[in-house]
């Protein structure tokens, strides 16, 4: 491990340089994992094993869109892709990349293939962490590990073959055979991370669910939608309006900030923007610490994971999510948005 300086605070970090991955690829010679569902997570974790060497097999639910998808993307029937028991079956390591829900509805058929020595992998601590709703109660004797990349399985995939990395925590929950801490690490190296940080399940959905909600999604698309709707009253065009909210952050400045740090951002744009940036942020900080401690003390006491297994588990809850998402695309700031991306110059098109 590297001990590497987080903002006055050391933390323990690996690295492709204290675990490269021939050293993955050694760790896990004799084992096939089982990558089981391939939506979101499924292809980018896959596809990045199977073209880092290792023993990776699909397991997927024939017919469904995702079959295909897997069929499409290389994977050949009978060959590295079988139905899902006969993935379990085949595996040594069961890599459980189904959603939340799905995960639900499988483990009884999971739970079959646990057997002694074998390791269950996750990309997310919610089914163990709330397992008093889940049901996801692993077998002893079992390794228990997860590695969860800090973005989506198309950002994870991406990256990978820019030749880049997606960082990622990881985790023991249950270590049966003594081999758990090195299986995780092997596997969060084999995906692509571009380094590893440790945590635990609980910590590992408590921070997720947050982010999720909060600063990387909810709170992102409230606040955009809340200063949209705020210029458009006062009289400013769609254009203006989505222009000064959503195309300067996504297009400009976040990527500055990605590159160099909210403080060079800051150092290098006008002094107008500085004073008042430096100002303002000391009133949104404190408008939303209440909302913040809110939404974590949903989290850690199991309350968002309940509503969100019992939306899940309706029967028509694709039909209500298509209608709230059909609202959120049908509105007029996504509308403007749709435009404002039409017009952004391309090298297929000519300028002048």
């Amino acid at each position: 491990m590297a001990i590497i300086n987080f903002g006055g605070v050391d933390e323990q970090v690996i690295t492709r340089d204290e675990f490269p991955l021939k050293k993955a690829k050694t760790t896990l010679q004799d084992e096939t994992l089982a990558v089981i569902g391939y939506g979101v997570q499924g292809p980018g974790q896959a596809l990045n094993l199977r073209d880092n060497g290792f023993n990776v097999i699909v397991g997927q639910r024939r017919p469904s869109a995702s079959y295909e998808k897997a069929l499409a993307d290389g994977w050949e029937e009978g060959v590295n892709l079988f139905p899902i028991e006969e993935a379990l079956e085949r595996s040594s390591i069961v890599m459980f990349l189904l959603s939340d829900a799905g995960q639900i509805a499988l483990w009884p058929t999971v739970k079959k293939y646990l057997t002694p020595g074998k390791g269950l992998y996750f990309s997310h601590g919610f089914g163990v962490t709330y397992h008093e709703q889940t049901g996801i109660i692993p077998p002893a004797g079992v390794d228990v590990f997860l590695a969860a990349p800090k973005g989506s399985g198309t950002s994870l995939r991406r990256l990978f073959l820019a030749g880049e990395g997606l960082n990622s925590s990881y985790a023991v929950f249950q270590d049966g055979t003594g081999k758990a801490h090195e299986r995780a690490i092997a596997v969060g190296i084999g995906i692509g991370s571009g380094y590893l940080f440790e945590t635990t399940f609980q910590k590992e959905v408590y921070s997720d669910l947050t982010g999720e909600r909060g600063i990387l999604m909810g709170a992102l698309a409230g606040v955009m939608e809340a200063q949209y709707n705020l210029l458009r009253k006062k009289g400013h065009s769609p254009s203006e309006s989505f222009n000064e909210t959503v195309e300067e952050l996504t297009q400009s400045l976040i990527r500055l900030v990605a590159e160099n740090g909210m403080d060079w951002m800051y150092a290098n744009c006008s002094t107008t923007a500085q004073r008042g940036a430096l100002d303002w942020r000391h009133k949104f900080r404190e408008a939303t610490e209440p909302v913040f401690d809110e939404l974590y003390e949903s989290v850690a006491s199991g309350n968002e994971a309940r509503i969100t297994i019992e939306a899940n588990s309706q029967p028509d809850y694709r039909e209500k999510l298509g209608e709230e998402l059909k609202e959120l695309h049908e509105s007029e700031m996504w509308r403007a948005g749709a435009t404002v991306r039409s017009l952004r110059p391309r090298e297929d098109k000519v300028v002048v």
